[in-house]
């Protein structure tokens, strides 16, 4: 952390990871004071915007591209390094750190390869990390050659254009990552009571992340729309809201609605779900009904996302593997293999969550991603930015 003529100066990577992008900082160059780091980390940004825009910032003005990752030493806690997720507001001062970002943790490996955190091996360099946001270890494989991380490999992704090489990620014991269960409730179904809807039957799975399965008819959609008119409907997207905010609540994640939309955003998500059907994707690839296994569209601080986070898909690989929720009812197959067709392509999943006394659980999800760095050199931010915009923070629990 440097001044520069009245400025903050940091040194941050701009890294894309999966379907999503984000700047990366090392823990020990951001402000020590938390106002000060989030009133920094949302002027990088360019963050509050009204108009959506983040144009005074590095903010890509959608939720997939206004993230955070803080790298730190992970030695104390028996790992190579520990990774804090942010997800930056667009609208609002808000930096939520509840739950975990997929795609970002899959660019954590090579981050910590190419800065010199670990030590590379030729071939592949394992990189054990811990989310501080869940408390969950994750272990990536990392493509490596010549010292430094391999971004390059014919492994496609929906949602990226370009190929490039197999990150594996091996997410340990991932459930009850924010509530503390792998089934929040201890049931498989739930009905919520939600102002305006009525009585609806929701399932809820926390594994990575905590989603909420919702059925496409039950929000009174059909499965075909698309992410641009779920975002152009202001009805719709308030309707999602008030499920996904109940639905906060009902799980104890929030204790209001009000609470749930202002100061959590970001959990639990929200997955619309239903059987497989012949659809289009966002780039006009028509996908069949008997190449994915259930039909899934998750929302994102808001909006629909345009392809599918991978934290939502071990959730909802989890739930298609235990009979009862909402998901295993419309999935097709459930022999712990989910092919889960979402608005960009098809991701596939395995999961083998089990019951053992009483209370189910899994032992591990493994999913697969690509990353690429993009852009690496200083963030600035004007000293006057720093001391007066108080900063909303979502903490970590």
């Amino acid at each position: 952390m440097q001044s520069r003529r009245g400025c903050m100066k940091v040194p941050g990577v701009i890294m894309r990871g999966g379907t999503s992008k984000a700047v990366f900082f090392h823990e020990r160059d951001l402000p020590k004071d938390p106002a000060v780091r989030d009133a920094f980390i949302l002027a990088a940004y360019g963050s509050p915007d009204p108009d959506r825009r983040q144009l005074d910032g590095l903010g890509g003005a959608t939720s997939t591209t206004s993230k955070l990752a803080i790298i730190g030493d992970g030695r104390d806690h028996g790992v190579d390094v520990t990774y804090e997720f942010g997800q930056v507001s667009i609208d609002s001062a808000l930096v939520d750190r509840r739950g975990n970002c997929g795609n970002i943790s899959s660019a954590v490996g090579p981050f910590a390869v190419d800065e010199g955190l670990v030590e590379p091996k030729e071939g592949t360099t394992e990189v054990r990390f811990l989310n501080v946001n869940t408390g969950k270890v994750i272990v990536a494989h990392v493509p490596t050659r010549d010292g430094a991380f391999d971004p390059d490999g014919d492994f496609l992704i929906p949602g990226v254009p370009v190929p490039g090489s197999q990150i594996q990620l091996d997410y340990v014991s991932p459930g009850g990552a924010v509530t503390g269960r792998l089934l929040p409730t201890g049931n498989v179904r739930d009905v919520l009571e939600v102002d305006g809807l009525g009585s609806i039957t929701v399932s809820y799975v926390d594994a990575a992340n905590p989603l909420v399965f919702v059925r496409w008819e039950d929000l009174g959609l059909t499965g075909d729309e698309t992410p641009d008119s779920i975002d152009a409907d202001a009805e719709v997207l308030a309707r999602i809201e008030a499920v996904r905010a109940a639905a906060s609540v009902q799980v104890g994640i929030a204790s209001t609605l009000e609470e749930a939309t202002r100061s959590m955003p970001s959990v639990p998500k929200l997955s619309l779900v239903g059987p497989p059907r012949d659809y289009t994707t966002a780039s006009g690839e028509r996908i069949a009904s008997d190449a994915h296994d259930l039909r899934a569209s998750m929302m994102s601080m808001g909006r629909m996302h345009r392809s599918h986070p991978l934290t939502g898909a071990i959730a909802t690989a989890v739930a298609c593997s235990i009979p009862g929720t909402v998901a295993h009812e419309v999935a097709t197959t459930h022999d712990g293999r989910t092919r889960i067709g979402h608005p960009a392509g098809v991701m596939d999943m395995s999961a083998r969550p089990a019951e053992r006394n009483g209370e189910w659980t899994v032992d591990a999800v493994a999913g697969f991603r690509t990353a690429r760095r993009l852009m690496e050199g200083h963030v600035i931010v004007p000293d006057s930015r720093l001391g007066t915009r108080a900063a909303v923070t979502n903490p970590i629990p």
